[in-house]
C-alpha cells in the first residue's frame, strides 16, 4: 500500500479524501522540490537556518529578534544565535527602533541583500534547469497551478 493510501485510510470524511490525497501529494512535493534546490545554498557557505532567517529580512523587511523567531517558528535563544552569528558574517546590522528605543530592529545589509538573491537565482536556475525538459502544455499547468497556489497561501492568513 502506498504512502498516501494509508494516510488517505486515517481520513473519516469520504468527501474530503481525495482533497487529503491531493494536499499529502502536494506537501511531499514541496519537500522534496524545497530539498533540491536548497541543495545550491552550499555554494554560500551559509547554513539553511542563517539563510532562513536572512530571507525573512531581505525579503520581509527589517524585523525584531522576536518577529524573526516568530516568523522561523523557533525559539527567541536559538534565533539570538542564527543573529548573532549573521552579524559576524556582516549580513545584518542591529539597531535601535527609529520609534521605540527599548527595541532593537534587524536589518540585512547590502553584503546580506546580495547573499541572498545569489541563492535565491541559484535557485531558480536549477528549477528552470529542470523545467526545461517539460511541454509547452505541463508548463501551462504548473503555472495555472501556482496561481491556485498563491490564492490559497493569500488566505492562509
Amino acid at each position: 500500500m502506498s504512502r498516501g493510501k494509508a494516510l488517505s485510510k486515517k481520513v473519516r470524511d469520504p468527501e474530503n479524501s481525495t482533497l487529503f490525497e491531493l494536499a499529502d501529494r502536494l506537501h511531499s512535493a514541496s519537500i522534496h522540490l524545497l530539498r533540491r534546490v536548497r541543495k545550491d545554498d552550499v555554494k554560500t557557505g551559509e547554513g539553511p537556518a542563517r539563510l532562513s532567517a536572512l530571507s525573512v529580512l531581505v525579503f520581509g523587511g527589517p524585523r525584531t529578534l522576536g518577529e524573526v523567531a516568530a516568523a522561523e517558528q523557533v525559539k527567541p535563544p536559538t534565533m539570538s544565535r542564527i543573529i548573532a552569528g549573521l552579524e559576524r558574517a556582516k549580513l545584518v546590522q542591529i539597531q535601535q527602533d527609529p520609534t521605540d528605543a527599548r527595541r532593537k530592529r534587524i536589518y540585512p545589509t547590502a553584503k546580506g541583500v546580495h547573499l541572498m538573491l545569489e541563492a535565491r537565482q541559484a535557485r531558480v536556475t536549477s528549477l528552470v534547469s529542470k523545467l526545461k525538459s517539460c511541454s509547452s502544455d505541463e508548463i501551462a499547468k504548473l503555472e495555472e497551478g501556482v496561481k491556485i497556489l498563491m490564492k490559497v497561501l493569500e488566505r492562509w492568513i
